[in-house]
């Protein structure tokens, strides 16, 4: 005897043609999907920040600021989480930012409020990534070709063209298998983390320094300067547009991937923090790698582990900007201008 058809959980969307909403339908994804694009959207290159961070705050305030806003986000996401699982028991699958923000705040100017925020976060995140890849491309290009004629300008173009071309996979889920490169988040660390060790320890180790800043107002500029750095580094999760990816039903899924994430998040941040700034003190630059490449001097780690390191962050940086543009791409952020 035939089994009867299984019913359509979310029948209300049949009638809905947005791209966004026949996306939803054909969803597939499992929990480990949600979150390498978790990672992605998180443990991003900015980790190699970090050491920065710790320069405004210092050893104990560094490590504090860290851990309460990694457990804030968290619980914040796994609200957000257990929220949208809710809704989709209720019948109201949820697929974008604004869908939930006008199901929990109402659809006065909220709902617009939250559009206007996720939208300015996801193209700065996009055009960050584009330029951030760009300098990389121009780290290899200027260690390859010193006498090179080739500008920054161009390695952004470059950037863009490839950008452009992959954003034209079918749908965010198509992004699972590019968005694995988020685990080279764990190589280009360690291997940063190498290089720090070995710059500690060698003859040319930099003299440490771990002083706060002489004034009391440029120390409190410096910490709060510090405590964004670490609060942006954690708050770029797209849960909705993520959790949309999974196949129905999502229940339990998106915290197996958000405990993943987390997982990678506590092996990166820490090491890439403590490393560097153990090594650098309140000298450490904007971009750690950049400390361990003076400009004048010697190379404080072998080229070969610096320029690993500048690739890998590369191929992040793309899966970053593949998965901002493929928000823009299905409509999860601007199909309501």
């Amino acid at each position: 005897m035939a089994e009867p058809p299984e019913r359509d959980p979310f029948p209300e969307f049949r009638l809905d043609s947005d791209a966004g909403a026949t996306f939803v339908l054909e969803s597939k994804g499992k929990w480990w999907h949600a979150g390498f694009h978790l990672t992605t959207a998180i443990v991003g290159p900015t980790i190699l920040t970090l050491p920065y961070a710790f320069r405004g705050l210092g050893w104990g305030l560094g490590f504090l600021c860290l851990t309460v806003l990694g457990c804030v986000t968290f619980y914040s996401y796994y609200l957000m989480s257990k929220v949208l699982e809710h809704c989709e028991k209720a019948g109201r699958r949820h697929i974008r930012f604004r869908e939930l923000a006008a199901d929990v705040l109402g659809s006065g100017w909220m709902f617009y409020f939250v559009i206007f925020i996720q939208t300015a976060i996801n193209t700065g995140v996009g055009i960050g990534a584009i330029l951030l890849a760009g300098e990389c491309l121009k780290i290899m290009y200027e260690n390859l070709s010193p006498n090179g004629s080739l500008k920054l300008y161009e390695f952004i173009a470059m950037v863009t063209v490839v950008m452009i071309v992959l954003s034209q996979l079918p749908s965010f889920h198509s992004l699972r298998h590019i968005n694995f490169a988020s685990l080279l988040c764990l190589v280009y660390t360690f291997l940063m983390v190498g290089a720090c060790i070995n710059a500690g320890l060698s003859k040319n180790a930099p003299p440490r320094d771990y002083s706060l800043e002489p004034s009391g107002s440029s120390r409190v500029f410096s910490a709060f300067t510090s405590i964004s750095i670490i609060a942006a580094i954690f708050g770029n999760g797209i849960l909705p547009e993520i959790q949309a990816t999974l196949a129905p039903p999502a229940t339990g899924k998106m915290v197996k991937g958000l405990l993943m994430c987390y997982t990678v998040a506590l092996l990166t941040f820490y090491s890439a923090a403590v490393s560097g700034y153990w090594v650098f003190g309140n000298n450490s630059n904007s971009n750690i790698l950049k400390s361990l490449m003076p400009d004048e001097g010697p190379s404080l780690a072998p080229t070969i582990v610096l320029g690993l390191a500048v690739v890998f962050v590369l191929l992040q940086l793309l899966a970053i900007g593949l998965l901002s543009f493929s928000d823009y791409k299905t409509g999860l952020f601007t199909s309501c201008l």
